[in-house]
């Protein structure tokens, strides 16, 4: 840590990276510039999280492509974001809430937090990174419990990439739990559009056309080397079926 009086931070983004493209990128590097010289938080480091094959969700590849591919692009572009296979390698989908738990022990129960050049550990406050459509979901009781919200915006706090278009805030003052934990949101604004979506990606490398610039060249490489998204095996029990081909 540069600042020791500040706290640090992580961020932990969590989705299903089927493939990983620039825009998951470009959500760390946006939330970095929102962290420079912030008063209260300094970022020490972010981490990607796929979700395990049991998360029901066409397009699905099988983990252990997913967790590579975002090695590759992480590996290639970044000195500060890192990849974490613990939520792929469950044997049931995993909440959020406890995919950031996994973290908090991992980080601090375990490791002890981050030292500090006095020898002395500081405990690293863990950060959930996310698009502003997740957001939207959490108004949705179908989808999210009202104790899960609580204890993710509550005990670890949200940073939201706004899309264009959209007004986080404004969702905000209309969702009761997410107002009550308004000051552990952070918001950015997504200044220049990106819509690059890996289901594009998908449909892109079923139809035959070029996916360069949309994902890094080393991820770009791995679809093709294994044959990634090419076929109509695309849902998860699909592959289930096939032995994770």
């Amino acid at each position: 840590m540069q600042d020791s009086s500040k706290v640090p931070l992580v961020l932990v983004a969590c989705g299903s990276y089927s493939p990983i493209t620039y825009l998951h990128l470009r959500m760390f590097e946006m939330a970095a510039d929102y962290f420079n010289n912030h008063e209260k938080y300094e970022l020490i480091g972010g981490y990607f999280s796929p979700v395990s094959d049991y998360y029901q969700k066409e397009g699905l590849a099988p983990a252990q492509h997913r967790v590579r591919m975002c090695e590759l692009a992480t590996e290639t572009s970044s000195t500060w974001l890192m990849v974490d296979n613990w939520e792929s390698l469950q044997p049931s989908y995993q909440r959020t809430a406890v995919v950031l738990d996994h973290f908090d022990e991992e980080l601090n129960t375990n490791a002890g937090g981050i030292q500090l050049p006095d020898g002395s550990f500081k405990k690293i406050q863990v950060l959930l990174l996310a698009g502003g459509d997740l957001i939207e979901s959490m108004g949705r009781k179908d989808v999210w419990a009202s104790e899960d919200l609580h204890h993710i915006l509550g005990h670890y706090g949200c940073m939201i990439i706004e899309r264009t278009g959209t007004d986080v805030w404004e969702f905000l003052l209309s969702h009761d739990i997410l107002y009550e934990h308004k000051k552990n949101i952070h918001v950015v604004k997504q200044v220049i559009y990106n819509d690059i979506s890996s289901s594009k990606v998908r449909l892109f490398v079923k139809r035959k056309m070029s996916i360069k610039y949309l994902v890094p060249d080393a991820v770009m490489r791995y679809i093709f080397e294994n044959s990634l998204y090419a076929t109509k095996l695309t849902r998860k029990r699909d592959y289930v079926s096939f032995a994770f081909d």
